[in-house]
């Protein structure tokens, strides 16, 4: 029936990635943020079910089982991209969202399409890498802080019987005095010498038989210092050796060679990859024009998604067992218009419904992340309440409606536009405002998007 507005993702905390979701708490979960929608969800949390019952099967017969990917038709704004955004973060899954409109049929200037593969394993290889890091945060955080100690307070380079006998002690009496001063932040502003290295330049791309390809990183793996990475000495404060000596002690810690094989294995067993716009990639050979790319870019998609093995910097990667998630409006196309072999690739249909007023007035009120609630939280650091009259929300929801109907129907989306403008005085003026309660009612809604309602030009622009 209906979604919420596609928010960015908070930063997820790191737990253990298998977790026994039922369909219904799956459901649940993301009836929090999205509204309606039902069929849709219900697809997925059956598909995400589905992964963890293959893992409880015998090795042999887990490999023959496929996922069922699903294909969700419908228009823009309607919550397709956020429904499998929320259902990565619920499984702490490799999530990579990508439009396959971006990709071009092999021997055409443009991306090729295992270059998803190769970024959803380096987002897998980040979420590790950050499990890691918590992992084995306090022993990095204590080797820093006895090697800040030994900068700021250096060893004696000899040792003496006397010294051992006599100066031990008093040596040991600073250094714990150094310690704590360092805790409590004392020494922060304190300018220590510290080596540190340049950092690497970012990979550069070029083009090859296979694709494009980020180089970088390889030719700094074959001739350290080429691309940065030499080693100098700096002056910095305490606080920012802090930083790079912690960072430092992170590599060391931190076994990349286990990073990389865990990374791959969570890619082949639990990345979603939701391909957006495939219907402008829908459309059969024509002899002429952009259709035989479409279907190029059909055809190379194929083995992909059927299964295949991509190569990549932390190894090869098999993708028989990530889920796809393919999407479009298909207004032009239709589904029917993707070539048969890639249609038998998503063999579970959803379609997701287009918004009404009753719809908007839910997604402004109901989920976690409303986006009333978000403008009230906005607001209040300026030591200012604001509130919404039950007849102002229905007003916002008449009014996304009808600019929806008028000009290009974007969905929940036009709830972003209209309540900025909503609020666009009162965020404006918010420092300087003595009252500390405002009550936003119909009235003031009419009166901030009167002039623009009326001039439909103007709200084909504004709105």
């Amino acid at each position: 029936m209906a979604i919420a507005l596609p928010q960015s993702l908070e930063k997820i905390p790191m737990k253990k990635q298998d977790q026994e979701l039922t369909p219904q708490q799956i459901v649940s979960e993301l009836d929090k943020y999205i509204v309606g929608q039902n069929a849709a969800k219900k697809a997925v949390a059956i598909a995400l079910r589905n992964r963890y019952r293959r893992r409880k099967l015998p090795p042999d017969l887990a490999d023959e089982i496929a996922p069922k990917n699903i294909l969700m038709i419908g228009p823009t704004g309607v919550g397709k991209t956020e429904i499998s955004r929320r259902l990565a973060k619920l499984t702490y899954s490799p999530f990579l969202k990508i439009e396959a409109s971006k990709f071009t049929e092999v021997g055409y200037v443009g991306r090729d399409v295992e270059s998803m593969i190769r970024d959803l394993v380096r987002i897998s290889a980040e979420m590790v890498k950050q499990e890691k890091i918590q992992e084995i945060q306090t022993k990095a955080e204590k080797n820093v802080e006895e090697k800040l100690l030994d900068i700021l307070l250096p060893p004696p380079r000899r040792k003496t019987d006397q010294f051992d006998q006599e100066e031990h002690l008093k040596f040991q009496e600073t250094r714990e005095k150094l310690r704590h001063q360092l805790r409590q932040g004392l020494l922060d502003e304190r300018m220590v010498e510290i080596e540190t290295r340049e950092k690497m330049a970012p990979p550069f791309e070029i083009f090859s038989n296979t694709g494009v390809e980020e180089i970088g990183i390889h030719i700094q793996e074959m001739i350290p210092g080429l691309l940065g990475g030499k080693p100098k000495k700096r002056k910095v404060k305490v606080k920012e050796a802090r930083e790079y000596i912690l960072e430092d002690e992170q590599k060391r810690l931190i076994d990349m060679d286990q990073v990389a094989g865990l990374a791959v294995e969570r890619v082949e067993q639990s990345g979603i990859i939701f391909l957006d716009e495939v219907d402008k990639v829908a459309g059969r050979e024509s002899g002429r024009g952009p259709e035989v790319s479409r279907e190029g870019v059909q055809r190379d998609l194929l083995p992909i998604i059927e299964g295949t093995t991509v190569n990549t910097r932390y190894g090869l990667v098999k993708t028989d067992h990530i889920l796809f998630i393919g999407a479009g409006a298909f207004h032009v196309t239709k589904p029917a218009d993707l070539i048969p072999e890639l249609q038998g690739r998503f063999p579970i249909r959803v379609e997701l419904t287009s918004l009404d007023k009753k719809d908007f007035i839910r997604i402004l009120t109901e989920p976690e992340n409303a986006l009333i609630k978000q403008y009230k939280a906005l607001i209040a650091t300026e030591r200012i309440k604001v509130g919404f009259t039950d007849e102002a929300v229905e007003e916002v929801a008449a009014i996304s409606e009808k600019v929806n109907e008028s000009s290009e129907n974007i969905g929940a989306r036009r709830l972003y536009t209209v309540m900025e403008k909503v609020m666009e005085e009162i965020s404006f003026k918010a420092p300087n405002i003595r009252k500390k309660k405002i009550s936003i009612d119909k009235k003031y809604v009419q009166d901030q998007l009167e002039e623009i309602i009326k001039d439909e030009d103007l709200s084909r622009f504004i709105l």
